[in-house]
């Protein structure tokens, strides 16, 4: 696997839980599989807020990357904000995508999955990661 920008701190397990940091460095989070959740999730704690997502999301997101071949915006937004088109985020809410549609599991808390997927992909390192203040886009990194 290629060497991350930012390596991964934490297992991703409940009791360790990959430690994160948004693109732009200003927020710190947690993320952890629960495989025996149905279906299987990705739990995201940002303070006090917990958001769930499919647990496919990685592979997903990283098959997507590669096949674009270019880097791609992250495009972060609430979920009952719009989604800028051509973005990491509008995939994630995409009809066309592998999960047909969201893949944020909890209702009112499925957006934001630009802004908390990347950094975890970039931690595992499957993706390059920009860390500007604002306007961040990823591109896949091949598999070693």
């Amino acid at each position: 696997m290629n060497q991350p920008t930012t390596p991964a701190v934490g297992s991703g397990t409940r009791e360790d839980p990959w430690q994160l940091t948004t693109a732009p460095g200003t927020s710190a989070y947690t993320m952890f599989r629960d495989e025996s959740a149905d279906p299987p999730a990705l739990v995201c704690q940002v303070g006090s807020t917990t958001l769930r997502y499919h647990l496919s999301a990685i592979e997903d997101l990283h098959a997507m990357l590669l096949a674009h071949g270019e880097w791609v915006p992250l495009g972060a937004a609430d979920e009952l904000k719009p989604a800028a088109s051509d973005t990491i985020e509008a995939w994630g809410r995409a009809q066309d995508n592998p999960v047909g549609g969201w893949y944020g599991l909890r209702k009112g808390y499925r957006g934001r999955f630009g802004m908390y997927l990347p950094p975890l992909l970039e931690a595992l390192g499957l993706v390059e990661l920009e860390h500007n203040p604002r306007n961040n886009r990823a591109r896949a990194l091949p598999r070693d």
